[in-house]
């Protein structure tokens, strides 16, 4: 099975069911939108904009952009690149580059133009489909992109050095491509969050979609009648690998444009939203929101809502408690994946598990793992050492870069370069990325294991600790601090409340400011070093 024998599964059995509702609480035009076949609806006014299309339309919209695909000279194993913001489209228009045996390139929406044509080089892309909001790096880069043949647009006033995705699709045929797929064919290719430099572009096969899927619905198990709530950005492998549990049972899917603690609870209430997957800093701002009283439990029916679960970064135990004390029948579960291991699911809490909220939890269905110390050597229990996980979701390759690819990949396990430690329970618990481990006085600090202290203070809204040059300890541990709305707190009273810490682990610079996170929720930290390790700093240092 491919994935997309999925969608054509679903197309046949829930034919005019709801797949895919699209909400922008920014917009609130005199109509509501509904593809159906091109019609508008009746107005509704008052209404935020809302789009819907049924599994059908989904179907009939990926079929003819893969036939648009195809008519325009698209081979098997052609790259396509998807620069677009979540939208109704954004789906149909993956699905379609799949079913045109067409490899799905999808690409951050903060891309500059030389790193959208940095990725575009990269991957090979022959065509490019894009939405509004990059007609201006697109242009700035469509005479330097000679692999390009194609640049298809999705939206109005279509610009002169495109074709209208809209208008040519619909003179495609809605019929299915006559494309064989296998689960060995490549699939999609996504790149790395680039934290560390040039971002890394990461093929997968087929069978890691589909191997994506039938994990997150093990672990969950979806049902047709859940509704998911998807608010990440779709060119991350999270959200929609996430989403592909309810894909797989048929289940409605709401794409809910931008990231507010209202809007959230609005959608989820209005349309009986019984799955939600968030990143810690939206968890927490709904959190506070209540807290502040500025939202209200009683405005919204939240009755459906069954699953709020997190990935994507260490998710502190000090949030999730709060958590389930505002939301006493939710269950939780926290998931660990990268791009690598096609996103999340490699390791699972559990919503069993919910005694063991700290760890990322055990091998996932289907996937296998095991920490080592830098010889290779599986550590024991209670030891620090590089996490590694096994299975079918495991990354072909860094396209392109053999080097990197051996770097990581050894006899089909895949280096995470994340530290971690297994209880005696068996429950694997992060420790820190390699990368960000601060070597001070000899001594090694894994920031997660202070953040985490540091999160459970009262005014504290989000924490990064990061290593700063010292010239007799090589680093120190430098903690920056957000705090929450209307709430602060002195040098003094976060050194106080850091005692409980060994002495060597207390951050011995404080540093109040905003925390970078990138659109997946993970903290820039490579930012916090350039920013700060200039040595340019004018906070007090702690002296111990």
């Amino acid at each position: 099975m491919v994935i997309t024998d999925v969608l054509d599964n679903n197309a046949r059995l829930y034919a005019d069911e709801i797949a895919l509702v699209e909400i922008n609480p920014k917009f609130e035009p005199e109509s509501r939108i509904t593809w159906r076949d091109y019609a508008l609806m009746q107005p509704q006014p008052g209404q935020p904009f809302r789009r819907e299309i049924t599994w059908e339309q989904f179907w009939k919209r990926a079929n003819r952009f893969a036939n648009l695909l195809l008519s325009r000279g698209c081979r098997k194993g052609d790259k396509v690149s998807i620069l677009m913001m979540n939208s109704i489209e954004w789906l149909p228009i993956y699905f379609g580059i799949l079913k045109a045996g067409a490899v799905a390139v999808p690409l951050n929406y903060r891309y500059a133009a030389d790193e959208i044509k940095y990725c575009l080089d990269k991957s090979d892309s022959t065509m490019v489909i894009f939405g509004p909001e990059f007609i201006g790096r697109m242009e700035a880069i469509s005479d330097r992109i000679p692999r390009v043949r194609h640049l298809f647009y999705v939206g109005e006033d279509c610009p002169a050095f495109a074709d209208s995705y809209d208008k040519m699709i619909a003179y495609c045929t809605s019929r299915q491509p006559d494309i064989t797929l296998s689960e060995d064919d490549d699939a999609a290719i996504y790149f790395s969050s680039g934290t560390t430099g040039f971002p890394k572009a990461i093929l997968h096969a087929h069978r890691s979609l589909t191997h994506a899927m039938l994990t997150e619905h093990n672990h969950h198990a979806q049902t047709h009648d859940d509704v998911f709530l998807c608010i990440p950005p779709l060119y991350h492998t999270g959200a929609k690998m996430h989403w592909m549990g309810s894909f797989f049972a048929g289940g409605k899917a709401v794409l809910l444009k931008g990231v507010n603690p209202e809007w959230i609870l609005k959608a989820a209430s209005d349309e009986k939203c019984s799955i939600v997957w968030l990143l810690v800093p939206w968890a927490q701002d709904i959190l506070d929101a209540l807290e502040r009283g500025e939202l209200k439990m009683e405005d919204y029916d939240l009755s459906a809502w069954r699953l709020m679960h997190i990935g994507a970064q260490p998710v502190p135990p000090s949030l999730i408690k709060r958590w389930l004390e505002v939301f006493p029948t939710h269950q939780y579960d926290t998931n660990y994946g990268l791009s690598e291991s096609i996103g999340p699911g490699c390791v699972h809490l559990g919503v069993e598990n919910v005694d063991k909220v700290g760890a990322i939890g055990k091998a996932g269905y289907g996937w296998k793992t095991r920490i080592i110390d830098p010889a290779g050597n599986v550590v024991s229990r209670g030891e620090v050492g590089e996490l590694c996980v096994k299975g079918p979701g495991v990354m072909n390759c860094y396209y392109n870069d053999p080097e990197a690819s051996a770097e990581v990949l050894r006899d089909g396990w895949l280096l995470t370069g994340d530290m971690a430690m297994e209880d005696p329970d068996g429950f694997i618990y992060l420790v820190d990325r390699k990368k960000d481990v601060i070597i001070t006085g000899g001594e090694n600090l894994y920031p997660v294991q202070i953040e985490n202290h540091i999160r459970a203070h009262a005014a504290v809204k989000d924490v990064a600790v990061i290593g700063l040059p010292h010239e007799r300890l090589g680093e120190i541990a430098a903690a920056i601090i957000e705090f929450k709305e209307g709430c602060s707190a002195t040098e003094q009273e976060i050194e106080d409340f850091c005692a409980t810490l060994p002495r060597y682990k207390r951050p011995r610079k404080i540093i109040f400011a905003t925390i970078p996170r990138n659109p997946t929720g993970k903290i820039e930290k490579p930012k916090l070093r350039e920013q700060y390790c200039g040595g340019s700093l004018v906070e007090k240092q702690i002296q111990h």
